[in-house]
């Protein structure tokens, strides 16, 4: 396929970026096995990047996927955020603890950041990704010009022909099932919630470029799935949560293991967008807080990894940012994550 070429695998699989759980030793292990090893970079700076790009460097020679988070910077609101933090205060209580005296904008956007792309320049990774978005024209144009395969999420088919005429190589079709934050360009919008199969049809029929699906894909079933539905390749995440190389803690594998994984829901609480999580105390919390009362992304995440860290502390761990899609209770134990590729790529060949 012209889209494995251009990516330079063999398989029609993608691991997803997974920021605060891929790891360069899983992209490494995913990447030698034949497909695609990714690496979220949202939440760290350009120093903290590089290092992951050469960590993946040590253990492989193949293609590696840097993701970006394109979402736009936050809008502080200091009596938004006093007010959260004093509906949290209650939780924080529980485990001998205070909320933070303010909260911050903890990650930095891609749109805005010269050190992060100037970095990105000299690695040269073989493909960059993009989520919650685009960012600039002449950012893009950069990338291209050093060669980089680039790739973008879309939950819409107005996003994905945004992403299409930008010039990107191909778009992530990224269903309403997926575990983790939502790609949406802007989070306050209507989402139409469209599931995988759907949209990736959709897209599939509407644009020029090759289309990857995501969500609720699990196995070589799901793979097959949508190779049918026209899409080039998959992109899986929570299928690899539970693997040897993922930073998933006990309690996120523990909880992945359990009854939670039939009751994934979607949430603003954690971070401040919505993004599908297991469902736990964090969620609950959650539940009937109107958006508006939760800070921007990412700065009601401050709070956020505040708050689980009290909890952990006190061996508790249902605060955490869970993320995992629908198909959940697919997720397969004890395995590395070459040998979770390996065995997808022979239900695909059986398919």
């Amino acid at each position: 396929m012209a889209l494995l070429e251009k990516l330079g695998i063999d398989l029609p699989i993608i691991q997803a970026p997974m920021a605060g759980v891929s790891t360069a030793a899983m992209a490494a292990a995913v990447s030698n096995a034949g497909a695609l090893g990714s690496i979220g970079v949202g939440a760290t700076d350009a120093q903290g990047a590089r290092r992951m790009i050469a960590a993946f460097r040590e253990r492989s020679q193949r293609s590696l996927n840097v993701n970006l988070f394109c979402h736009r910077p936050a809008h502080a609101d200091s009596a938004v955020e006093a007010a959260w933090l004093e509906t949290l205060r209650p939780h924080f209580e529980r485990f001998g603890a205070k909320p933070p005296l303010g909260l911050k904008e903890i990650y930095r956007s891609f749109v805005a950041d010269d050190a992060m792309l100037a970095m990105l320049l000299e690695e040269k990774p073989r493909v960059v990704s993009f989520h919650f978005g685009l960012p600039s024209a002449d950012r893009i144009r950069a990338l291209l010009d050093a060669g980089i395969t680039l790739i973008a999420s879309a939950t819409s088919a107005a996003e994905g022909r945004a992403i299409a005429n930008a010039g990107v190589h191909a778009v992530v079709a990224q269903g309403y099932e997926g575990g983790g934050h939502r790609g949406v360009f802007d989070p306050d919008a209507e989402d139409d919630c469209l599931g995988t199969m759907a949209l990736t049809r959709i897209l599939v029929r509407e644009l020029d470029i090759p289309v990857i699906a995501t969500g609720g894909i699990m196995d070589g079933a799901g793979i097959a799935a949508a190779l049918r539905l026209g899409a080039s390749a998959a992109q899986l995440g929570t299928a690899f949560i539970s693997t040897d190389e993922s930073d998933a803690d006990a309690g996120y594998r523990e909880t992945l293991a359990s009854d939670a994984a039939n009751h994934t829901i979607m949430t603003r609480a954690i971070s401040g967008r919505q993004a599908r999580c297991l469902r736990n105390s964090f969620t609950v919390l959650g539940a009937n807080i109107p958006p508006r009362q939760v800070p921007a992304y990412p700065i009601a995440y401050d709070a956020g990894k505040a708050l689980n860290a009290a909890a952990k502390a006190q061996r508790e761990a249902g605060y955490g940012a869970q993320w995992a899609g629908q198909a959940a209770p697919l997720a397969r134990r004890g395995l590395s994550a070459a040998a979770l590729v390996a065995a997808l790529a022979q239900e695909l060949g059986k398919s």
